[in-house]
């Protein structure tokens, strides 16, 4: 099925590779499955802009795509079956078939035009690329976190793959050679593995950057203190300010997510306190806080 990579992109077919660069990056924040937890087309769109990009920001494939359209990826084979054709054409009104066709060179094609299985003949095929194969694979945000190993079974054969560090929810990553077979003696197709990343109920993720709320008990957010909270690398400790307030953020810096490909960087840690209100107070506590109202 045919599906228009500009219209995709929203450029037309002149668009620069800068103007495709800027539509992609637009659409890929707009459409960002974690930013649109209720749009059910949202993950789909997103694989769509992803593939959209890969095509048209690559010199050679927008150019096969440009031409052939749908069959871009074969267009190898379109241009080999182009030559042969000329070479057909070029015999075409010569005598001397019977000794034209010992020669290696010429497809089924062209033996099945003028009668096959003479024993002379010997024909050569065209070869074509075996079929891409899609595949989804579920991981959860501490799997996405580290780099790491993992065996897929694709049509019976095992594939051990390595995983980077920081792979985004929706992204499509080509292990080449590990498609369908070709056929007559063409390269495999490739497989494409799109990753689907969970958010844990504890930290939300958008790009490389980490989102938590963690509570705060009401005395240190008046009198401050120390706080210990978790982070995916491990427990840190907060220095709470005196008369922190509900809702207040902090950053920490590099305790965000790793960065794909990106050795040593991460993004950040965004908190946001909620201040929770005590409970089941004795007399005591509450005659202390009436006192504390007539202070104020």
């Amino acid at each position: 099925m045919f599906i228009d990579y500009y219209k995709i992109l929203g450029v037309n077919k002149n668009a620069t590779p800068e103007e495709i660069k800027k539509a992609y990056r637009r659409l890929a924040r707009k459409f960002h499955p974690d930013l649109n937890p209720n749009d059910k087309d949202a993950k789909r769109n997103f694989q769509q802009i992803n593939e959209a990009n890969e095509v048209l920001s690559d010199p050679e494939k927008r150019k096969k795509y440009d031409q052939y359209g749908a069959d871009w990826e074969h267009a190898e084979d379109y241009q080999k079956a182009g030559q042969y054709q000329q070479q057909q054409a070029a015999w075409s009104g010569s005598e001397p078939y019977a000794e034209s066709f010992n020669e290696e060179g010429f497809s089924d094609f062209f033996e099945s035009l003028f009668g096959g299985g003479g024993g002379q003949r010997r024909a050569y095929r065209v070869k074509f690329r075996g079929e891409d194969y899609h595949a989804e694979l579920h991981l959860s945000l501490m799997d996405a976190y580290t780099t790491h190993k993992q065996t897929l079974t694709v049509n019976g054969k095992n594939i051990r793959i390595t995983i980077p560090a920081g792979i985004e929810n929706g992204q499509t990553i080509k292990i080449a050679g590990h498609g369908g077979p070709g056929r007559n003696g063409g390269p495999s197709g490739d497989l494409f593995i799109t990753f689907s990343v969970d958010n844990m109920p504890k930290f939300k993720r958008l790009g490389n950057d980490l989102y938590t709320t963690v509570d705060l008990d009401l005395y240190t957010a008046v009198l401050g203190g120390d706080l210990i909270i978790d982070t995916l690398d491990g427990k840190v400790k907060l220095n709470i300010k005196p008369e922190t307030q509900n809702e207040t953020k902090v950053k920490l810096t590099g305790k965000g997510f790793p960065v794909y490909r990106k050795e040593d960087q991460f993004g950040n840690l965004y908190v946001t306190f909620s201040i929770r209100i005590p409970t089941n107070l004795t007399q005591k506590q509450k005659e202390l806080f009436k006192e504390l109202s007539k202070s104020k």
